[in-house]
């Protein structure tokens, strides 16, 4: 009966297995980093401090408008609607919108909206999966209203 000898664990095998065990999670770490910081969409404001001050402001501002929105999906375009507290259209100044994930700025469509009959519309051809609305509006006596709503597709 022969007996062979197990190799040895020698000090030289030992530092090559923790310098790939750590190799592969330096690796791994550096790899989610980078794409945390690629795909990071920006500041959302300047200010933070600034922006906290004004807001409670602005908030009742927009409350005092009454204004309620209705957002739906019409094939390959969005429809629009703005409603005051008594269910009438609002045609606001001025209007603009951008679309997009809800992780990803890189999907993100400035929507061209046209008011069409009493409700306003915009081209877009969405991929499945959720997105964003970002609308900014301005009524008529300049208050300024912003709304974020979530659609989600399923097709």
């Amino acid at each position: 009966m022969t007996t062979a000898n197990p190799k040895e664990f020698t000090g030289r095998k030992m530092l090559f297995t923790m310098l790939a065990f750590f190799g592969v999670i330096i690796t791994v770490n550096m790899y989610m980093a980078y794409s945390a910081v690629s795909t990071f969409p920006g500041l959302e404001v300047e200010n933070s401090y600034v922006a906290s001050q004004e807001f409670n402001e602005r908030a009742a501002a927009q409350r005092a408008l009454g204004w309620t929105v209705e957002f739906t999906r019409e094939g390959d375009e969005l429809v629009l609607n703005l409603l005051d507290r008594d269910g009438v259209e609002v045609i606001p100044a001025s209007i603009s919108a951008i679309l997009g994930r809800p992780t990803f700025s890189g999907d993100d469509i400035v929507l061209d909206f046209r008011l069409v009959g009493h409700e306003y519309r915009a081209p877009a051809v969405l991929a499945t999966g959720p997105w964003r609305l970002f609308l900014d509006a301005i009524a008529q006596d300049g208050t300024f209203y912003k709304k974020r709503l979530h659609l989600v597709v399923d097709e």
